[in-house]
């Protein structure tokens, strides 16, 4: 597998797997679409060279994205950063994660969407894309990420997913989405890894 940039060349894929995962309806899919275009204005790029290698293969069943997404207009162009697990056979996109900073904070980012094929699901890869926005953003000196998820019974995967990879529940918000479905707020603190 290797990870890289995704680029307006991805975006078939990319509809493709959102629709695939059964998560999301076609309003969250035309939203994580539109993150990519108005990202892709600025960042697109095609260099499938710059993509790298990575090869941890930690199982990652279910992995979802938070379900409250921000307008594409809400935030500048560059408040969206994209990053594409590719396969290596054949370039094909297996999974993907969109993450940015909070505004008005200091050193907090925000991890937007995270999805993975099923058919790719329990190979790591989503393990992975976590990984590597984590590792940008040490680099970057973040302190602290955040994931929003759904209470559903059909988060429970992307729950265990997150806490599997060290993430702790923070807050709850009770029949945010709709009744008996809770807005769940999970974080990991960068700076203690």
């Amino acid at each position: 597998m290797r990870l890289g940039p995704l680029s307006r060349r991805d975006r078939p894929r990319l509809a493709e797997l959102l629709a695939a995962t059964g998560a999301f309806n076609a309003d969250e899919i035309e939203v994580a679409l539109s993150l990519l275009d108005v990202s892709s204005r600025t960042s697109d790029s095609d260099d499938v060279s710059s993509r790298t290698s990575d090869s941890d293969d930690v199982s990652s069943r279910g992995a979802q994205p938070r379900r409250d997404l921000p307008s594409p207009t809400q935030n500048s162009e560059d408040d969206y950063e994209f990053l594409g697990a590719f396969d290596d056979s054949d370039d094909r996109l297996l999974g993907y994660v969109c993450f940015g900073a909070t505004p008005a904070t200091d050193r907090t980012y925000d991890l937007y969407w995270l999805a993975v094929d099923p058919a790719a699901q329990g190979r790591g890869v989503g393990t992975a894309l976590v990984r590597a926005v984590e590792e940008k953003l040490l680099d970057r000196g973040a302190r602290l990420l955040v994931v929003e998820t759904s209470s559903r019974p059909d988060y429970a995967g992307t729950r265990r997913f997150y806490a599997r990879s060290g993430y702790k529940e923070a807050a709850r918000v009770r029949d945010f989405y709709a009744p008996a479905d809770d807005r769940i707020v999970l974080t990991t603190r960068l700076t203690t890894r």
